[in-house]
């Protein structure tokens, strides 16, 4: 058996012709989108992330402007920056990449962001209004997997989903959305004792560590839905993920590749947050 692949570039595509439609009414009532993205530091993934956000957005109609700042900028000044932008009625998302230079303090920047701005949906704010059922934002790579799971048609209803990785920006998140599809959740870790005792009775596992071929095929129950998460380099320094794809395909019913899975998905997922957040803004 051969998986069929969960294809997040066709599905980011569609998702941002919708935010393009929608973007597009909200200019016709005089609204404009807008994101800001801070940049601080020359770290080369970040740079390369925080250009593709600015190119999706920009294919969408968004606003988006990329500030760029120094590593040896200080925290006093980017909360500072971060504060002005909460004030600015034209700016309606504020995402600050990570990760940041070792002198701040990652908390403290993100809970500074505006909870009506968080369109990186990392402030305890958004995490405990969406608890509550009240509007908030998702994180966008877990908001993006859910996005491909309703994709593929799959019902989460007394499923069993095991997420490996427990980190507050992917794993906890992504299992209270799994949980308020009323699937049953095991979150794991790459320290879990036994951990294919977890993963081979799970109907969805998702791989969050970031530790390339942590999961293989011998750990994954036949028809399973396996998402990869991870973003990692081979030995040939190609891009590739947790899961090792060759072997897990042959027994997996539905799979992610990577590249071209969850990441575009999370950008896509940023794009939907930063107009939500300007429709809210609009009324």
């Amino acid at each position: 058996m051969t998986a069929n692949l969960i294809d997040g570039n066709a599905l980011a595509r569609k998702i941002r012709a919708e935010v393009a439609g929608r973007t597009a009414a909200l200019k016709a009532k005089g609204v404009q989108p807008a994101l800001a993205i801070i940049l601080v530091g020359e770290d080369p993934a970040s740079q390369v992330y925080t250009k593709h956000k600015v190119n999706d957005s920009t294919e969408t109609g968004l606003d988006a402007t990329l500030e760029r700042y120094p590593a040896d900028m200080s925290e006093a000044q980017l909360l500072a920056r971060i504060k002005t932008l909460n004030d600015d009625p034209a700016v309606h998302g504020i995402l600050v990449q990570l990760p940041l230079p070792k002198h701040m303090d990652a908390h403290k920047v993100i809970e500074t962001i505006s909870p009506a701005k968080d369109v990186d949906g990392f402030h305890v704010a958004s995490a405990g209004a969406l608890m509550v059922g009240q509007p908030g934002f998702w994180p966008c790579t877990p908001y993006g997997c859910m996005k491909m799971l309703e994709n593929i048609g799959y019902d989460l209803r007394g499923k069993h989903a095991v997420v490996i990785g427990r980190s507050n920006i992917v794993g906890k998140p992504m299992a209270m959305m799994l949980l308020q599809k009323n699937a049953t959740v095991t979150i794991c870790h790459s320290a879990t004792k036994d951990l294919k005792a977890h993963t081979l009775q799970a109907d969805v596992i998702v791989a969050a560590v970031g530790k390339r071929n942590m999961l293989t095929a011998d750990m994954v129950k036949p028809g399973a839905v396996v998402i990869d998460v991870g973003m990692n380099r081979n030995d040939e320094g190609k891009l590739c993920g947790d899961v090792d794809f060759a072997g897990v395909n042959e027994v997996a019913g539905w799979i992610t590749p990577v590249p071209g899975g969850v990441g575009p998905m999370t950008r896509a997922m940023l794009l939907v947050n930063t107009l939500e957040a300007a429709e809210r803004a609009a009324g």
